[in-house]
């Protein structure tokens, strides 16, 4: 791949239609067929192959504390599994279309999430990421100051309880990723409908038949904690995405979907390890500038157009330290935390 390094625009620029960093991104926007075959090698198939080996583990009477060890790497790739399904529903994992539909809904069911359905809430996240008048889709509920104190009680605590680390990552994961996906709503599109009847059958199927063959409780005991360490990693990768004290939020008549990209999206700097198994994501500033950049492709893109020279950088405990931060502020330009709501008051 050539590498292109471009100045960064004016601030004004920033507000333009993207032209100014369409051309800069194009390179790193292409699939590469070798590093998408090298990706499924160091995903999909080590999560199954490391799976396969905690149920040896367990049948031979392996302590399970051994066991439980080797989940901690099995979750890893189940992670970074997901960002191959994730890829796919940009269309970017794959050059085929049909490609990315077929591998997308094929890793899905792996993952536990119906392809059409989370493509399609994925995609709005992506179009209204940062804007305050459309807010809900896909993202994490964020409301403002006033929004919070003009709530009953009632409300005020549910807000407060979703928003608590414990209860955000301890429990979170099987909200996200166990029960939500396997939902829909009566005034979805058919496709959408489609697309979780079809997953929650392919996992009765897979679930089920696995269940029979070693054992419901050796499933469970295989599946819970990678599933927990992959959807707990997965829920505090997605909050700091996007949750940080000076994120970027606006109302829709200001709100551009460069700045969204550029000021509300996180460069989340990790060690390489971590980054190898969350699959990059953690360079969403990039991601959410250009979706269709694979996420082999992130770190090149970053490392050379200038443009993403100044972005907001985490880093992990930076990230930690961000779950504080509970309500947005319009005044201030910045999310608050419960003490500084309080002191406000």
């Amino acid at each position: 791949m050539s590498q292109t390094t471009v100045d960064a625009p004016a601030a004004s620029q920033v507000h333009a239609a993207g032209a100014y960093w369409k051309p800069a991104i194009a390179p790193y926007a292409r699939p590469d067929r070798l590093k998408s075959v090298l990706g499924l090698l160091t995903s999909v198939v080590p999560y199954l192959a490391l799976s396969g080996a905690m149920y040896l583990m367990i049948r031979a009477d392996v302590s399970y504390w051994l066991t439980l060890l080797v989940a901690v790497p099995t979750g890893g790739f189940l992670l970074r599994s997901f960002i191959v399904f994730h890829d796919c529903a940009h269309g970017s994992y794959l050059a085929s279309k049909r490609g990315n539909h077929v591998l997308g809904a094929i890793v899905g069911t792996l993952v536990f999430t119906p392809y059409q359905a989370w493509r399609h809430d994925h995609a709005v996240h992506h179009a209204t990421a940062g804007d305050l008048d459309r807010r809900g889709a896909g993202d994490v509920e964020t409301i403002t100051v006033d929004e919070y104190r003009a709530r009953p009680l009632g409300g005020r605590v549910a807000y407060r309880t979703f928003r608590n680390p414990v209860i955000m990552f301890g429990v979170g994961w099987l909200w996200a990723l166990m029960i939500q996906p396997r939902l829909y709503s009566a005034d979805d599109r058919p496709r959408i409908k489609r697309s979780v009847m079809a997953t929650n059958l392919a996992l009765i199927v897979l679930v089920g038949g696995l269940c029979l063959l070693i054992g419901w409780q050796t499933f469970l005991l295989i599946q819970v904690p990678t599933a927990f360490l992959a959807g707990a990693s997965g829920v505090y990768l997605f909050y700091v995405q996007h949750q940080f004290e000076d994120t970027y939020w606006e109302s829709q008549d200001k709100w551009t979907y460069a700045d969204a990209a550029l000021r509300g999206s996180s460069y989340l700097k990790l060690p390489k390890l971590l980054q190898f198994f969350s699959g990059n994501i953690g360079l969403h500033h990039v991601h959410h500038l250009s979706a269709r950049v694979p996420n082999y492709h992130l770190q090149a893109a970053h490392d050379n157009v200038a443009l993403f020279r100044d972005v907001p950088v985490l880093t992990f405990w930076g990230g930690c330290k961000a779950t504080r931060l509970k309500v947005w502020d319009p005044r201030a330009g910045r999310l608050l935390t419960w003490r500084e709501v309080r002191a406000a008051a």
